[in-house]
């Protein structure tokens, strides 16, 4: 029979090797881009310049000479942990980020519990869309919805930190020249951002839509006082170049 000495500081044992072994796990994670907000303070994302917002404080920021459509970026931003979808946009000053967000990484809002998500998702478990009025159809236009669809947040200040570092560090891995990164998730952003990356695919003449476009992020990210109105699908039959 084993002494009870020796029972005791086997139990020990295992104790300390499932504490090491935890708090490894832990560390591991916690510097990984599947948590992004866990750590109040030196989280290693955020040891360097922030790559993401407003820098220049020029007014005429979003004043754009043209834009155009990253699919090489999207994919990137895409693929990196509690992101389900992206899109980005160059130009010649800036990056503009539209995503949605998911289950797969913490710390994507910043704020603990729903707080910010636009969705309602609580129609799945009675298999309709709208659970308000029981409805099964939706715009299917549209990316992003109000109801059982993958995340929006109203506000930018709606992300963690720590998520739009990611984001901003990874499109100037790929872009070096751009001189400021905005990101959002706004359901109404999305969604029109995916008018102008349809106009892309479509290799439309995207030098006509450049005003309307300065016009969406100029609201969208510098204040602007005129409301962007959404693309149509006769914006959409522009002739080619």
């Amino acid at each position: 029979m084993i002494s009870s000495r020796r029972l005791f500081a086997l139990v020990g044992a295992v104790i300390m090797i499932t504490s090491v072994t935890a708090c490894n796990y832990k560390g591991h994670f916690q510097k990984s881009n599947y948590d992004y907000a866990s750590r109040s303070s030196g989280d290693p994302k955020m040891l360097h310049v922030r790559s993401y917002g407003d820098e220049t404080g020029n007014p005429r920021q979003h004043d754009n000479r043209y834009f155009e459509y990253s699919s090489a970026i999207s994919n990137k931003v895409a693929s990196l942990p509690g992101i389900n979808s992206a899109m980005v946009f160059l130009t010649d000053k800036n990056a503009y980020v539209a995503i949605m967000t998911d289950w797969s990484a913490t710390g994507t809002r910043a704020r603990g519990g729903q707080s910010g998500e636009e969705q309602d998702n609580t129609g799945t478990t009675e298999g309709v869309y709208n659970i308000q009025n029981g409805s099964s159809k939706w715009d299917g236009r549209q990316v992003a919805t109000p109801y059982n669809s993958y995340f929006t947040h109203k506000d930018e200040d709606d992300l963690s930190k720590e998520l739009r570092q990611v984001i901003g560090d990874t499109v100037r891995d790929m872009h070096q020249r751009v001189q400021e990164v905005h990101i959002s998730a706004n359901r109404e952003w999305v969604n029109q951002s995916a008018e102008y990356a349809k106009a892309a695919w479509g290799h439309k003449d995207l030098s006509r839509l450049t005003p309307r476009f300065n016009t969406l992020v100029q609201y969208v990210f510098g204040h602007g006082n005129a409301i962007p109105l959404p693309l149509t699908p006769v914006d959409q039959k522009q002739p080619n170049r």
